[in-house]
């Protein structure tokens, strides 16, 4: 069964040109954003393998998926909006609009079905979508198990013979979901850059794998790494612990909270 997850950062939006600009609320992107986008589709090599869309419910993040893989979409696939990929912060920049104005804005070409009332509350008591790294680290196995599940029915329902899909999501949240804290960096929030795009697999596709675990394919990693060794699971396990250290404190920063 070949499922390959296409993971996409989003664009550049106004919120990534300054400081202040994380005030915005749900930005959207930038001039050099939609350019980016158009750069991305005209690089994308698997636009007719394309199965499935998918996006975080946010402006930058559906803008991003629309431009950059308009074929897919004018063939009639729709981008399906997925709360489980949004952003890790509570900041107006990383907090979403409600979903009757997100249909009324994108429901020519998205799917939001899955967006329920709530879906942006950060603040809440016990909210899923809390910016804490063990709410986060559930969020992000309970979006990979739900993609696995997508591929697979995808297939069993003879849809094709493979699953590709697409997922634009967010910087921070990319490292959850992929588990691969390399490059990481604090000060960017991300070791991601605006539209760059890798390619995942299951590393059990037919298993019954609780985390649903991924791994970059070899192809996409020799694309942007060359001849570079992967860090072994162990040095992955090594840097996350690092970093989750400091995640807190970091996102005292971003949020404005006051460290416990």
């Amino acid at each position: 069964m070949a499922i390959t997850i296409h993971l996409v950062r989003h664009a550049q939006g106004f919120h990534n040109l300054t400081e202040i600009n994380q005030q915005i609320p749900d930005p959207y992107l930038t001039p050099l954003g939609k350019e980016q986008c158009a750069t991305l589709c005209s690089r994308f090599m698997h636009h007719d393998r394309i199965t499935h869309l998918v996006a975080s419910p946010m402006r930058r993040t559906l803008q991003t998926c629309h431009l950059s893989f308009r074929p897919a979409v004018e063939s009639g696939i729709k981008v399906v909006a997925q709360p489980l990929v949004q952003e890790v912060s509570m900041l107006p920049c990383d907090t979403g609009s409600e979903p009757e104005v997100l249909q009324a804005e994108y429901g020519a070409w998205g799917d939001f079905g899955l967006v329920e009332k709530g879906w942006n509350d950060k603040t809440s008591p016990g909210s899923r979508w809390a910016p804490a790294v063990e709410a986060l680290e559930e969020r992000a196995r309970a979006a990979r198990v739900w993609l696995r599940e997508l591929g697979r029915k995808a297939v069993a329902d003879g849809v094709a013979d493979h699953a590709d899909v697409v997922v634009t999501t967010h910087g921070g949240f990319l490292h959850f979901l992929t588990q691969d804290w390399d490059g990481m960096d604090f000060a960017r929030g991300t070791g991601w850059d605006n539209t760059e795009c890798r390619s995942y697999e299951f590393v059990e596709p037919e298993g019954d794998d609780p985390e649903a675990m991924i791994r970059e394919t070899e192809s996409s990693w020799q694309a942007r790494r060359g001849s570079a060794i992967p860090l072994t699971d162990t040095e992955q396990q090594q840097l996350k612990s690092v970093i989750v250290s400091k995640y807190n404190e970091h996102f005292d920063i971003i949020n404005g909270t006051t460290a416990k």
